[in-house]
């Protein structure tokens, strides 16, 4: 149900005429309508039957496909409900990070202007911010923003040093202990605060430190079982960026409280971060390391780049995330800005006051505009990178309950407007299974697998019209848990299907037939622009179009843009 302190997104507010929206809000809207939901259907009563949408080819392209409608078929035990995305980042620092440099009032009315539905704020934890009462300090300002801006749902949260390891975003809903949780949990648990840091294989604190990382988990369930917060989750920020996120760390992170720690980032921030006018070295999201001693020296050298400005574990096709997924468990990808600093804006920190610092202080100087750029790597949230989380009623415990269920997919420069991927029987009379969901079948059933895309309706932030070339269908085998804690590999995973949709526009369905499944497995999917492509880190016979790494120094975000989707899961009956 909506809270009564937020108002419905404009596109989603039946008291906002379609007349005052732009290209983008009216795609939404009509999405919304599809899904039964607009209106009092958004608030969890479903008055609407969605209703196909057409699609019209550029000059020259197939004809395709008009969605079915399943609403007059009887449910099956399988079907998932229909659901619209709300566009979200989790991954945003303001003037109480020591590294970054705007107001929370900056970035709510950036997210706002870019189309973000929900952000989190995760400020660093160290010793300037907690010696200032961390969380407790700044929810003042959260609380503000929350208010100047009451058609968004704004989270506090808190970026955690996980210890021995990378970091993680950690975040609540509102409630009268969300700061006070969150700073109970800095205290407790973050590895850089208390000097937990090292997680070199066969260093002496390794061990300990990666056993205080799970108990953490672990204390934040049991701090939600005990109802002293609604929710909480933690999802794993940049994990390829050094290499010392190893796979055993990250599968004992998992299944500490798969509740709690539900995935990780897909793709990181810093997008802007290898524009050609920052320097001959740079690289997407800001992956510029090598292996050290501290990494986990299973990691190839190809792991510490990013690839089509995605994570290794996740482009690598039959690698870590297909890894997880093989097991039969529940992982999910996001996308977020990471924002600190906006590559060539042109504000820049503001000045100290004699004898402040952040140390003292924890919380940097307002920021004060000039009239040249300043260095920065990031984008503005919602401005390039998109994480969408299905829904069936507006409010900060559905993002986080979509967000659980693995409702998600993500994508880059507003590559399109929507997808929605539905695993049904053979002739499509269910509604089917959605992203996060499963199904059960017997040995060898056939399935079809519906892919609804609604392509970008107007210019993107760069000024272009986005245009999907293709969509890969990537199917695993699900085996159980990994005999090996620390496998990366998923050798039964590649793409099966490639399905070229270059000139396709509006909305169109592609329905792909899976035939006869033998054993369980999932399916997801992927798609780009088309523009940099080339045989997979594993080969062209598992992956023969996934991304490529850009070379150093020319990584232009906006040239080379993706999409990903979480795993639909298919149970074979034993």
């Amino acid at each position: 149900m909506p809270d009564d302190r937020n108002p419905l997104p404009e596109w989603a507010d039946p008291d906002v005429p379609e007349t005052a929206l732009d290209a983008q809000g009216g795609s939404r809207r009509a999405l919304l309508v599809r899904a039964g939901l607009f209106g009092a259907g958004f608030a969890g009563l479903s008055l609407l039957e969605g209703t196909p949408a057409a699609a019209t080819p550029e000059s020259g392209a197939p004809a395709p496909e008009a969605p079915a409608s399943a609403a007059k078929t009887p449910p099956h035990p399988d079907d998932d409900p229909d659901l619209v995305y709300l566009v979200g980042d989790h991954h945003v620092h303001s003037v109480f990070s020591h590294d970054a440099k705007y107001t929370a009032a900056q970035l709510t009315q950036r997210a706002a202007q870019f189309g973000l539905d929900w952000m989190v704020f995760t400020e660093h934890s160290n010793l300037g911010h907690a010696n200032a009462g961390g969380a407790l300090a700044e929810h003042a300002e959260v609380l503000r923003a929350r208010a100047e801006n009451p058609r968004m749902l704004v989270f506090q949260g808190l970026e955690w040093y996980i210890p021995g390891a990378e970091h993680a975003t950690v975040f609540t809903p509102p409630g009268p202990n969300e700061a006070e949780i969150l700073r109970q949990f800095e205290l407790k648990y973050d590895g850089k605060l208390l000097g937990r840091t090292e997680g070199a294989p066969g260093h002496p604190d390794t061990a300990g430190n990666e056993a205080l990382a799970v108990e953490a988990i672990r204390w934040l369930g049991e701090r939600k079982r005990a109802g002293d917060i609604p929710d909480v989750l933690v999802l794993a920020n940049h994990p390829s960026r050094l290499g010392i996120d190893s796979p055993h760390e990250i599968r004992a992170w998992r299944d500490a409280d798969p509740d709690i720690m539900i995935g990780m980032e897909g793709a990181p921030g810093a997008q802007g971060a290898a524009l050609p006018a920052r320097g001959a070295t740079s690289i997407r999201g800001e992956y510029e390391n090598k292996p050290s001693a501290r990494s986990w020296p299973g990691y190839p050298v190809e792991a510490y780049v990013t690839y089509g400005g995605f994570d290794w574990m996740t482009a690598t096709v039959g690698g870590l995330w297909d890894a997880l997924l093989s097991e039969g468990k529940l992982f999910s990808v996001t996308s977020n800005s990471d924002n600190h600093r906006t590559v060539l804006d042109t504000w820049r920190n503001g000045d100290w006051a004699p004898g402040a610092n952040f140390d003292n202080t924890g919380r940097l100087p307002d920021p004060v505009n000039t009239d040249s750029p300043q260095p920065g790597s990031d984008l503005w949230p919602g401005q390039f990178s998109r994480t969408h989380v299905g829904v069936t009623g507006y409010g900060y415990a559905e993002v986080m309950a979509g967000l659980r269920a693995g409702r998600v997919w993500v994508d880059h420069g507003q590559l399109v407007d929507g997808i929605e991927v539905r695993l049904t029987d053979k002739n499509g009379r269910c509604k089917g299974a959605t992203l996060g969901g499963r199904v059960h079948v017997a040995r060898g059933e056939r399935l079809l697998l519906n892919i609804t895309v609604t392509t970008a309706s107007r210019p993107n932030y760069h000024g272009d019209i986005p245009k999907l070339a293709h969509l890969d269908v990537i199917r695993g085998a699900v085996r159980g848990p990994a005999a090996d804690r620390d496998s990366w590999r998923a050798p039964d995973t590649r793409v099966v299907h490639t399905a070229d949709v270059a000139g396709w526009t509006g909305t169109y369905t592609v329905r792909i037939p899976i035939e006869g499944v033998r054993e369980s497995c999932y399916l997801r999917v992927r798609g780009s622009d088309g523009r940099r492509t080339g045989p997979g880190l594993l080969g062209a016979a598992i992956d023969p179009r996934g991304p490529l790494a850009h070379p150093p120094g020319d990584g232009d975000p906006w040239l080379d843009t993706w999409l990903y989707t979480n795993p639909i899961f298919v149970e074979v009956r034993k």
